[in-house]
Order: C-alpha cells, then structure tokens, then sequence
C-alpha cells in the first residue's frame, strides 16, 4: 500500500493540520503516516494559541518513523519554527525522501501568523533546495519571494524567483486573486488551472490541496496531472462544504 507522511500541526477542529491531511490521504487510498511539529488551540472561528513541539522532539519523531517506514511522498504543513525546519531537512537528507511537498504555511485564513520570524528564511535557504515542489498561497509567495502579488504576471515573477532560489517546480494557489481561483503550476513551463471563486470562508483550503497533491505524487502522478487532480478534488469539496460551528465552513472529507 502506498504511505504518504505530513509534517504539520494538530487542529483539534478537524479541518486543517495533521488531521485534515491524514482524511486527504486516506480519501486518495493512501495510507498516512504523521509527524506533530506543533499543537494548536482553534476552532472554526480561529486560532487562539500555538505551542510548538521541540525541535529534539520532532527529529526523534522523524528517526524513529522513517528507521522503519518510508513513505512514497512527504508533505510539510505548519512547522513554526527554524528549529523544526532544520529536523525537517535533516531527516529529507539522511533518508532520501521522496517526492517532497512544501507547504509554506505562515498564516490562517482568519489571519492569526503561524510562523515565527525567522521562518521564511530558514524555508528559503534550506528547504526549498530540497523538495520537490511547494506550493503557497499568494500572502505566502509574496513572503517568500518579496514581491507583492496582485495580478496573474506578478504571481509568473514571484514563480520564478522561488524557482531560482532552488525549487524545482512551484505551484502558486490563487484563490486570493481578486478576479479568479487561478493556480499558477511551474514545472519548467507555465500551466494556468483555470476555477470559479467561492463566496465564503473555507477552513483548510492551503492544507487540502497540498495534501491531495502528496497523494497523487504518491501514487505515481507527474507533478501536472497530480496538480490538476488536486484542483479538480477541491472543486468537489467546496461544493460539499457544510457549516460546524460559528465560523467558516468545513470540508467533508
């Protein structure tokens, strides 16, 4: 059976983090493998409170799984801290993961920041060299690369520069576009998938995708059909969404 790892957050919610991931994975018929980079106090109105787990602690997590387990592909959600991305990279290097997904996850949808400061950084100079694709929303490629996004051609300039500081290939998530939900897939060449934007708040959208993107690649997908699967599943769950609580609305995986 083919295994998947997520490198992330708990939300005690359900709709994004470790727990959103583990339901994509198993929705594509991947078995998920997970490692707990921090904890959070959240609901679907937002996140109250973060406590990261030592950076000792998620490399002895990643030793310990990866000494018997090898996962097919590895995806990276909310690691918080230069600490945890520095256990991150170790363990890619020591055993040669696979089919690395980056999502750079700095902020919540109801903006609360889910990075310390030094993060962007540490993601730029040591992790992007090493996966194989990552994927931010606009708010995250505008950190990392420096440049403000508000239109499709600043999202291609934003691409590029992410490629050249060492990521293979970049998909940038548009659904903050003010006009479309047009993702922006960099694979050498420029791919536009092309989606309708959804009136409301969705909790987990940045997760979801990359988590479903992790499962194709998996599977055996090349990265494009593996993207365009991914844009096609959230088209499913944003027509499913349901209301949980007083806040935004869930995917019902």
């Amino acid at each position: 059976m083919k295994m998947a790892l997520t490198i992330a957050g708990s939300d005690p919610s359900g709709g994004a983090g470790i727990q959103q991931d583990l339901k994509v994975f198993r929705a594509f018929g991947i078995y998920g493998l997970s490692v707990i980079s921090s904890l959070t106090a959240q609901n679907s109105k937002g996140v109250e409170d973060i406590m990261p787990v030592a950076g000792q602690f998620v490399e002895e997590q990643l030793e310990t799984l990866l000494s018997d387990m090898r996962p097919d592909a590895t995806k990276t959600g909310m690691i918080l801290s230069s600490t945890n991305v520095v256990s991150v990279v170790s363990a890619v290097k020591r055993h040669s993961l696979k089919n690395v997904v980056v999502d750079p996850v700095m902020l919540s949808s109801t903006g609360r920041s889910l990075s310390r400061r030094d993060l962007p950084k540490v993601i730029r100079e040591k992790l992007l060299p090493l996966c194989t694709v990552v994927t931010p929303n606009i708010h995250e490629a505008s950190v990392l690369s420096g440049i403000r996004i508000t239109t499709m051609r600043e999202m291609e300039k934003a691409v590029l520069l992410l490629a050249e500081l060492g990521a293979p290939n970049v998909i940038i998530t548009g659904g903050h576009l003010d006009d479309a939900a047009t993702d922006l897939v960099y694979d050498g060449s420029f791919h536009y998938l092309k989606g309708e934007k959804v009136p409301g708040e969705f909790h987990g959208t940045g997760c979801t995708f990359s988590a479903a993107l992790t499962a194709e690649l998996a599977i055996g997908s090349d990265l494009l059909n593996a993207a365009i699967t991914a844009k096609k599943f959230m088209k499913k769950m944003f027509v499913k969404a349901f209301s949980s609580g007083k806040g935004m609305r869930y995917f019902n995986i």
